[in-house]
């Protein structure tokens, strides 16, 4: 995340420097508490979904004589912090990457097989990450794949291409991100194929600090404002000088979920989705008159939602991968969202000495080889993670 002072709006109270929470956590807005009796007890066959939280805003802080402990990380499928926060003002960087302790940790690398050439048929199936404004690292992944050409056109035929969301913010390039997606779309189109986009949390974002900028909205405990928000979460402002009415409206279609040869395409590793219908259809029409309707505080809701992570990651993991692939469908999940580095282990110490780091190869495998992570971690000196599915070992 990027440091900064929550702004307020007209006739506000000045509001205090917020202690934030970077990119890999789950940001105080959007984590769930999990209550004392919940961590004690051993996990249930079929772990409850976690209540909709009333945590304090961006901008708000805990009383000083008193600072809330960082809870245990529950037993449950997930939506909650990883323990031991960092000090303010941190931001992950090269030499302070996790340690990794890599257990059962499956990294799949992929090759690109054989592109079928029938007219008419089905072409193979690749997802990107999240990209958040690496231009460069993009078309290079891209044409490693040979989905590109040198000059960065469409070279892939029939072949589908997805992004699972996440495009601008903190690298240096998101509307060139944006751009980009958009003229492969129609290339691909033409070529027979198809290059689509998920819904991220950072799309979210993006279009509440445009279109609110710094109205309060209810966030359950204090002030905040989209456009605080999107400053602390690496909003950058050469991106906002170049956003265009275009770019809104490609960003409010998108879906938020899909389903592609048996894969559950979803940008966030959050049940939250759950919240918005039983069918695919139902969650992407939900989330689309959402922003349709251009309310700030239902915005804010869904943007703090779809912001929770690691509901796959500990124990209960598995069961919440399968009610949502037994809701809307497929054999697995696959997602962006929480870097990989911090889905195989704990952080290690921030000099890094032991110069041990994270070696991003390939997606993360994980619960009960039902989920696939997708952010390699581009914005921590990782991987921007361009694969075919199905993985082959």
């Amino acid at each position: 995340m990027v440091e900064g002072s929550m702004t307020q709006g007209a006739g506000q109270e000045p509001v205090v420097r917020t202690a934030t929470l970077r990119d890999f956590r789950v940001p105080p807005y959007a984590q769930t508490p999990v209550p004392p009796q919940a961590q004690a007890a051993p996990p249930s066959p079929v772990p409850p979904r976690a209540p909709e939280p009333n945590p304090p805003a961006p901008g708000a802080s805990a009383p000083p004589s008193a600072p809330p402990p960082v809870p245990p990380r529950p037993p449950h499928p997930g939506n909650a912090a990883v323990g031991d926060g960092q000090p303010e003002g941190y931001t992950p960087t090269e030499r302070d990457l996790p340690v990794i302790r890599r257990g059962d940790t499956v990294q799949v690398r992929t090759a690109p097989e054989p592109r079928p050439v029938a007219e008419g048929s089905r072409g193979p199936l690749y997802v990107v990450g999240d990209v958040h404004g690496y231009l460069a690292e993009l078309i290079a992944a891209l044409g490693a794949q040979g989905l590109i050409d040198a000059d960065g056109n469409w070279a892939a035929g029939n072949a589908r291409l997805w992004f699972l969301g996440d495009f601008t913010d903190r690298g240096p390039d998101g509307i060139g991100v944006i751009d980009l997606v958009m003229r492969l779309s129609a290339e691909a189109a033409a070529a027979g194929g198809y290059c689509k986009a998920l819904m991220g949390n950072h799309e979210l974002l993006l279009i509440g600090a445009k279109r609110f900028a710094d109205t309060p909205v209810n966030s359950g405990a204090g002030t905040a404002t989209f456009q605080a928000a999107w400053l602390l979460n690496g909003g950058q402002k050469t991106d906002m000088e170049r956003l265009q009415d275009v770019h809104l409206q490609w960003m409010s279609r998108l879906d938020a979920v899909v389903e592609e040869d048996g894969h559950l395409l979803m940008h966030s590793d959050t049940t939250a989705y759950l919240d918005y219908g039983s069918t695919i259809e139902d969650v992407n029409d939900t989330i689309t008159a959402i922003l349709t309707r251009n309310d700030a505080d239902e915005c804010w809701d869904l943007f703090r939602k779809l912001t929770k992570r690691f509901a796959f990651r500990d124990e209960g993991g598995a069961q919440a991968v399968r009610e949502l692939l037994t809701t809307y469908g497929g054999q697995r999940v696959v997602h962006g969202h929480s870097p990989i580095p911090y889905l195989l282990g704990e952080v290690g110490t921030e000099d890094g000495e032991d110069g041990a780091g994270p070696v991003i190869n390939g997606p993360h495998v994980y619960a009960d080889d039902l989920a696939i992570a997708m952010d390699g971690g581009v914005t921590m000196a990782g991987k921007l993670l361009v694969v075919q599915l199905p993985l082959h070992d």
